[in-house]
Formats: C-alpha cells, sequence, structure tokens
C-alpha cells in the first residue's frame, strides 16, 4: 500500500504545476546536455524530492525509479560506528544525513569517496557529459 501522495505523485517535468519556471529550465538543461552539478534546498514540503524525481525520469527513463534499501555503515574518526539507510537505483543515491546527528559531514564526505571510486555499472544508461 502506497501513500496517497507518491501515489499520484507527477513524473515528469511537463507535468509539475508549481514553479513552471524552474520546470522549464531544467528541461531545458536536460535537451542541451550539459548538466551541470545540482543542489536542491528549501523547506519541507516545497517539492524537492518530486522535481529530482521528475528530473532523473526525464534524464534516465524509468529505471531510476527502480529503488534499492540497504543500511550502510560508515566510522567516524573517533571510531564509532553510524549507520545510515541509503535508497537508491543506478542512476543516484538518496540520503537523509541528519539521522546520524553530528556525524553528518563525515557520512556525506566518504559516501562521496565512495561513489566517487566506483563505476557505474549500467554503461547503457550512461549519458555523455562534460567532465573536467
Amino acid at each position: 500500500m502506497s501513500l496517497w501522495v507518491d501515489k499520484y505523485r507527477p513524473n515528469s517535468l511537463s507535468k509539475l504545476d508549481f514553479h513552471k519556471k524552474q520546470a522549464h529550465q531544467l528541461k531545458n538543461i536536460i535537451q542541451q546536455g550539459d548538466f551541470p552539478h545540482l543542489l536542491m534546498f528549501g523547506p519541507p514540503g516545497s517539492g524537492k524530492k518530486t522535481r529530482v524525481i521528475c528530473l532523473l525520469r526525464e534524464l534516465y527513463g524509468a529505471g531510476a525509479e527502480r529503488l534499492r534499501m540497504e543500511n550502510t555503515s560508515f566510522t567516524t574518526p573517533s571510531n564509532k560506528k553510524v549507520e545510515l539507510m541509503i535508497v537508491s537505483s543506478n542512476y543516484h543515491l538518496e540520503v537523509n544525513p541528519s539521522d546520524v546527528g553530528i556525524y553528518d559531514r563525515v557520512v556525506i564526505q566518504d559516501l562521496l569517496k565512495t561513489v566517487a571510486q566506483t563505476h557505474q555499472l549500467d554503461a547503457s544508461g550512461q549519458r555523455e557529459f562534460k567532465g573536467l
């Protein structure tokens, strides 16, 4: 059973009816193929997750919606083990670093290092983006 919000959530940028200008800008960036790093921020309930889900679907198709969840443990500099739930697909990671309290910076740094050192498994879904 899914929540009403999840069941009726828009699944494309054209179906978003709030902040249409931002949705149009994102569509233009996707069409140009020069997609930059992106940081979404805002108050709870402002539509960040919905917008990102629409963006991923436009970029990668329905494969971005096949999610897996895993508990990952991280070791802090003081050798304390902290656990964090990571929801991911082949194209994205979703984390809530506030779940680990004051160790959020350590967890994000470790997660970024891990992702940067690994290669994408599904090469057919890889888009050509400008690199440094």
